[in-house]
């Protein structure tokens, strides 16, 4: 195999750019976020952003959905306290300042971009919404789940019904006494 031509990439480079964005995003919104900001921010140039991510929400996306502990879901032993730790985890990430001020535009670029719909879908797939559903699928063939539940489909409403709460809740955190009901309607709706 032929050794790739140029000089490594230095991830240095790469944390400063994530950092640099995740605060911006934060400070003037998804909107008003530029490359060059980022850049002059980081220490860097806009092409050696350009070389690391394909878009602005590209960048944003990573900078404001870091992979790692929040995105992996422990081991519970029980589908309900899989429901509800995934349900804190989802609004512990976007709850983020960052993600609450990256969320409106990145969901306009999801919508618009193809290739940032599959990056977003590939790197939730990786971490907790994976983990769900494995989960699922083993509590499906032990018998704890129904048979025929989408395990997707209770991965999207868990999403919705917290992206939801935090958008209705404008800035409220969400409760225990919220994770609890919701979990419990949840697990409801799959038991056998």
């Amino acid at each position: 195999m032929k050794a790739p031509s140029g000089r490594p990439r230095d991830p240095r480079i790469d944390r400063a750019v994530l950092a640099a964005t995740a605060a911006l995003v934060t400070k003037v919104g998804y909107a008003d976020l530029t490359v060059a900001a980022i850049a002059a921010q980081a220490g860097t140039t806009k092409p050696a952003i350009y070389r690391r991510w394909p878009s602005k929400a590209h960048l944003v996306h990573e900078a404001v959905f870091p992979s790692g502990e929040p995105t992996s879901l422990p081991q519970t032993g029980s589908v309900a306290d899989d429901v509800r730790e995934m349900l804190r985890r989802t609004a512990a990430v976007w709850s983020e300042p960052a993600a609450r001020a990256a969320l409106p535009g990145l969901m306009g670029e999801i919508a618009a971009d193809p290739t940032l719909h599959a990056a977003l879908l590939e790197r939730f797939a990786e971490g907790v919404w994976g983990a769900l559903h494995a989960r699922l699928v083993e509590a499906t063939a032990r018998g704890e789940v129904r048979a025929g539940v989408d395990p997707a489909a209770l991965i999207e409403t868990i999403a919705g019904a917290t992206l939801m709460a935090l958008l209705i809740r404008a800035g409220d955190h969400l409760d225990d006494d919220w994770f609890d009901h919701m979990a419990d309607l949840l697990t409801k709706g799959i038991r056998p």
